[in-house]
């Protein structure tokens, strides 16, 4: 099948399955932790965060998670057709081409840059360090074994930004302070240990076309590996609740070493589909960590 011969509907199911609004779970992972930010920002000047900065942190993420599938698509134009998993992407299979996906990245960039006019500037130049690593990650399988951490930088930008966003709107100073840092380093080190479980479910077929990924560096202690940065992540979101909520809101973050604990005994069993799932299930991570922000929040807030 080539573009021209394509229906209306079934081009827009292409740039649908393009852009993964098919699959939510991959916008929920950027769009929860998202939305830690920004309600962890505001919590630190005794406040709910303004709610257009809610409303435009929540569109950006999942627009930007749209563009970043795009690129990436594009960026593996050549190499999907042969991945099982992936044989049947819209540029694998010929329903896009290759130009009508930087399109998409670029004009879903675009998009996301416009609603920045209704915050402050600062949070626009900031702006483009998302989108300079959002572009360049897709190439890095082809450079380094760790395309996951440029990944994790990509979509973790927006903790930064949404700090500098609560900031200023509520101050009009810029605090980008230790415990943004700490939330990012954590996100960085769940979200490398995520897409490494996501690594796993392809580590075969990348071996053979030589794509390079943090599954295939870490060999056969890929497991341990993702243990000790889940636990890097649990150990840096506990310092920020404990800083943002107390020392008693600790113990709310013990059910994820339960989710944690599930997610790897299914990775131990090198299965393909349960790895996928593993990597599916973080997304019930980021849930449960934004309920407990603002649980946590509006107790502290209101109480």
């Amino acid at each position: 099948m080539t573009t021209h011969t394509l229906s209306f509907k079934d081009k827009l199911q292409a740039y649908i399955h393009l852009t993964r609004f098919d699959k939510p779970v991959g916008i929920e992972l950027v769009f929860w932790s998202t939305l830690w930010a920004v309600f962890l920002a505001a919590k630190g000047f005794e406040q709910f965060p303004p709610w257009h900065v809610v409303a435009i942190f929540a569109v950006g993420a999942v627009l930007m998670r749209a563009a970043g599938c795009a690129i990436n698509d594009f960026a593996d134009r050549k190499v999907d057709g042969h991945v099982s998993r992936t044989k049947g992407r819209p540029l694998a299979d010929g329903r896009l081409t290759g130009k009508e996906a930087v399109w998409t990245f670029l004009i879903l960039s675009w998009v996301s840059a416009a609603l920045l006019v209704f915050l402050p500037v600062q949070v626009f130049m900031w702006s483009f360090g998302a989108v300079a690593l959002a572009f360049i990650y897709p190439f890095m399988k082809r450079f380094t074994h760790l395309p996951q951490l440029f990944l994790a930088a990509a979509f973790g930008w927006a903790i930064p930004m949404a700090y500098v966003a609560v900031s200023q709107v509520l101050t009009g100073q810029t605090e980008v302070d230790i415990w943004c840092w700490l939330l990012f380093v954590g996100y960085m080190c769940w979200t490398v240990a995520y897409d490494t479980q996501y690594a796993m479910a392809d580590r075969e077929d990348d071996l053979k076309i030589g794509v390079k990924s943090t599954a295939i560096l870490f060999g056969k202690y890929d497991v341990l590996i993702i243990s000790l940065l889940q636990g890097v992540f649990l150990l840096s979101l506990a310092g920020v609740f404990w800083h943002y909520f107390g020392a008693l809101s600790v113990l709310a973050l013990l059910p994820i070493v339960a989710m944690f604990y599930r997610q790897n005994k299914q990775c131990l069993t090198y299965d393909r589909k349960l790895c996928f799932n593993a990597f599916l299930d973080n997304v019930w991570v980021g849930r449960y960590v934004f309920l407990l922000i603002v649980i946590l929040s509006v107790s502290t807030l209101r109480g």
